[in-house]
């Protein structure tokens, strides 16, 4: 993941350092394709590893959980 994520922020600065040469379209292209990458394929990454191991009712409103809330004095 990290591999990935460094390749992603060097395609994002070799796209601006196009642009700034003056190569406008190839530079808008490689900066869209990296940040298509990073929304498609970095993010899901991301959440599925940080998300592996929790359980979805610790983090929703249930009554279980206002219930403890209230207990503790969090309105």
């Amino acid at each position: 993941m990290k591999i990935l994520g460094l390749a992603i922020l060097i395609a994002i600065s070799i796209g601006f350092y196009f642009r700034l040469t003056g190569d406008l379209l190839t530079g808008d292209r490689i900066i869209g394709l990296s940040v298509l990458a990073t929304v498609f394929i970095l993010m899901p990454i991301f959440l599925v590893v940080r998300w592996r191991g929790k359980k979805l009712e610790d983090y929703t409103l249930s009554e279980k959980n206002m219930k403890k809330m209230r207990e503790k004095g969090i309105d």
